[in-house]
């Protein structure tokens, strides 16, 4: 019997009958302002359509999207393979390399823009960095990939955050159903589960940045001892980390987020406060045994010696091990996390284009044999 798939939008989500699910829920109290809001009333750079679809006990996030080249990249194909990358190309730390391939990048943006590389609807997309998953099986991808093509006929498909560490199921499931998968990032992943003797010497660094919290005379406290006068304070921290130090191009929440996050507990919030002052933040939600930190921010003014960054990320893993789950802490800080105990896995997108024009196909061909041929062994070999 095939599923009954339904696609909602501002004006008809609320005739939804909200199933009782992980995913569901989350989306509830996340997805939905958000929809009846609009998504620049909550992260500044996002323009787009935000819609929501509902297949069996599942709802997922959509984002719809047309050109729109000045977006974030979690909505951005061109942001993210083009406008971001050039960015990154400095830690390579190989100036020849670096200006060869911004050369290149150049010359595939505008082979992009003319291919309207951003005329996409992208699935699971809660306009954060890391998507979680439920279960999602075959069949379940392959009705919904016949709903959206009959929905949205001149757009491309997505679906993002996709990666192997656990198994391949799903990276297999999305190949099945024609999807191509194009590497995105290098991301690290930390299993609490894993007690092997090498992870034994990692969690003694763990521990060691665990006890600067106490050394340092830090308290962590949890969303409902921040009060809502603390916002922006949050998105000060936030912004001095993910858009000042690292780029613009990463969504920049604002204070109705942050609001969202303390009011609906959209997300679960910890902060880092000494003498009545609130110096580290994150934020983080967890789906389907798997939890991931969209929000992390301190204050990058302070001396590093004093380890605000040390803190915040054995936090994170004292909160995985808790709970059991598997912690993915996204990309960057690559030796960091290595030397903690994550193993690096090649995040890919799941992209569905065949029912596009041939030219329009040949351009996301030509990314993908790109991306995967090139991009993607430098991830490895420089460990990005």
């Amino acid at each position: 019997m095939t599923a009954q798939v339904k696609l909602y939008d501002s004006t008809t989500i609320d005739t939804l009958s909200w199933p009782d699910s992980e995913i569901a829920n989350f989306a509830k109290n996340y997805w939905l302002p958000l929809m009846k809001g609009g998504a620049t009333q909550f992260i500044d750079n996002v323009n787009s359509q935000l819609l929501a679809l509902a297949i069996d006990e599942l709802v997922f996030p959509v984002t719809v999207n047309e050109r729109e080249w000045q977006n974030s990249y979690v909505c951005s194909p061109y942001s993210h393979y083009i406008t971001y990358t050039k960015e990154e190309l400095y830690t390579l730390n190989t100036p020849l390399l670096e200006q060869v391939l911004k050369n290149l990048l150049n010359g595939m943006g505008v082979i992009l823009q003319l291919g309207q590389i951003n005329q996409v609807v992208i699935v699971n997309n809660w306009l954060l960095s890391t998507n979680l998953y439920p279960n999602l099986s075959k069949s379940q991808i392959a009705t919904l990939t016949t709903y959206l093509q009959e929905q949205f006929p001149k757009h491309t498909v997505i679906f993002r955050s996709i990666n192997t560490y656990l198994d391949d199921c799903l990276f297999t499931a999305f190949q099945d159903n024609g999807y191509h998968l194009i590497g995105s990032r290098q991301i690290y992943l930390y299993n609490p589960q894993n007690q092997s003797p090498v992870k034994s010497k990692m969690r003694w660094r763990l521990k060691q940045d665990f006890n600067l919290i106490e050394k340092q005379g830090y308290e962590v406290i949890q969303s409902d001892e921040i009060p809502l006068s603390e916002i922006p304070r949050l998105v000060e921290l936030y912004n001095a980390l993910y858009l000042e130090k690292y780029s613009k191009n990463n969504p920049q929440f604002n204070a109705n987020l942050l609001e969202l996050a303390l009011k609906n507990k959209a997300l679960h919030l910890q902060a880092l406060r000494k003498a009545g002052k609130i110096d580290g933040v994150i934020g983080f939600y967890e789906m389907n045994g798997m939890m991931t930190t969209p929000i992390l921010g301190y204050d990058t003014r302070l001396p590093q010696s004093v380890g605000l960054y040390r803190m915040l990320s054995a936090q994170l893993t004292l909160e995985a091990t808790r709970r059991g789950i598997i912690l993915h802490q996204s990309s960057g800080a690559a030796s960091f996390k290595r030397f903690r105990g994550f193993v690096g896995n090649i995040e890919y997108s799941a992209v569905f284009y065949q029912h596009l024009p041939f030219w329009r196909q040949w351009v996301w061909r030509l990314l993908g044999f790109l991306v995967n041929n090139l991009a993607v062994p430098l991830m490895r070999k420089y460990q990005l």
